[in-house]
């Protein structure tokens, strides 16, 4: 097998160590040495300039956690550095040491067997990191509505099913009522805003409850929880905003998409940057977001056809994305969700539409234009003899028979 790279280096990285194999190959000899160093600054300095001692030009490593990061931070820029998956380059079975393994990955690399990894540039990892903690503080806001909710049962108050935001205008009064000492059903019932739909009657009585002290210190809590959380919530949506900025043109082409809002704007660029010629294709995007089918064949069968789990980060936010495409009439998605949930069912549909979003979102990001709709009338147009065909069909399967001519 050809050698691709004549010097290079695999590294086995862990939270407090790595292990570190130097290859060289010259008139096919190969010599390897084997080093250990910390994860602290200076032992990754020194294991850069170790490195750089031996002249080597490619170093690879795996994806461990995130404690690859501060190791692919020292080294960027000084060596072609490529990201691996572990579960691409396992070693053969019997043989797992950490020398080893250092061992293996060098040799992976050396002979150009290592599919690196999408790493984006640091500013798109900076946003990465503040859309990720975004949605995981939604996600707190919403256990603390529902520890809000569950207060409110024990305590007899059928609010939750009465109005549709507990945390809205006027649930957010009442429950400051609440903490206040307010029990009385009527005074607490005036503090609705006018546009609520309960009538006012009905309001009175699920407001009828058995309110404790401990219900409004946990009511208390609960609240100040997610006045904190959104706080939060709207520093990170400031930082944010500064750091796509300069990204502005793009995020706003995404928007013309229907389902896409300015949060999946700003997921989309965070995930996959704006500098489209990493991947090869819109196919590629695809299916290193894991919205397309697996190839598993063996003896000419197809075994297993169940997506990867890909970026989990941006294809939970395109499949939402995608329930909110559907919805709109007249339109590609919708006709696209409809003609594959009447064979393949909607789970398959809504993915598929998902997956043709992320394509759309390839071509704006890479030719920096807006979003164009193909129709919902696209799949008529685009194979008109099938279609009369499979109606003809249909309609002889109801008794009747069918001449087909070509208008005037």
């Amino acid at each position: 097998m050809d050698v691709l790279h004549a010097r290079c280096a695999g590294l086995d990285v862990h939270k407090d160590t790595v292990v570190g194999c130097v290859r060289s190959s010259a008139e096919g000899k190969v010599a390897q040495e084997v080093r250990t160093f910390s994860t602290t600054t200076a032992g990754l300095t020194a294991l850069s300039e170790w490195l750089t001692s031996h002249g080597c030009t490619h170093v690879a490593m795996e994806a461990t956690g995130v404690y690859w990061k501060p190791v692919w931070h020292v080294l960027e820029g000084r060596f072609e550095l490529v990201l691996a998956n572990a579960m691409h380059i396992r070693n053969v079975p019997g043989r797992k040491t950490d020398v080893n393994d250092a061992t293996w990955i060098a040799d992976l690399l050396a002979h150009g067997l290592i599919r690196g990894s999408f790493v984006p540039p640091a500013e798109i990892q900076r946003m990465r990191d503040l859309t990720r903690t975004r949605k995981q503080l939604v996600r707190e806001v919403a256990q603390h509505t529902l520890r809000i909710q569950k207060t409110l049962e024990d305590a007899n108050l059928k609010l939750t099913g009465t109005i549709s935001d507990v945390l809205g205008q006027t649930g957010r009064a009442i429950l400051d009522a609440l903490v206040s000492g307010e029990t009385d059903p009527e005074r607490l019932a005036d503090l609705a805003h006018h546009r609520i739909k309960a009538p006012r009657t009905k309001l009175i009585e699920v407001l009828r409850g058995h309110v404790t002290d401990h219900h409004r210190f946990m009511l208390k809590l609960h609240l100040g929880q997610v006045d904190a959380l959104r706080t939060s919530i709207a520093e990170v949506d400031a930082q944010l905003g500064k750091a796509l900025a300069p990204m502005r043109a793009l995020t706003d082409c995404l928007t013309t998409m229907p389902g896409v809002g300015e949060i999946v704007a700003q997921v989309i660029v965070s995930e996959i940057g704006t500098d489209m010629s990493r991947f090869p294709t819109a196919g590629h995007l695809v299916s290193w977001a894991g919205l397309c089918p697996r190839m598993d064949e063996s003896a000419g069968k197809r075994r297993n056809t169940r997506v990867r789990k890909g970026a989990p980060w941006l294809k939970t936010a395109l499949v939402q994305a995608a329930w909110a495409a559907v919805s709109k009439k007249n339109s590609y998605p919708r006709a696209q969700f409809l003609r594959i949930k009447a064979r393949r069912g909607a789970k398959k549909a809504i993915l598929a539409v998902a997956a043709s979003m992320l394509t759309a979102a390839y071509y704006i990001l890479h030719d920096g234009v807006e979003y164009r709709d193909l129709g919902a009338d696209h799949f008529d147009r685009h194979d008109k003899t099938r279609t009369v065909n499979r109606l003809a069909r249909r309609i002889e399967q109801l008794g009747y028979r069918v001449d087909i001519r070509p208008a005037a």
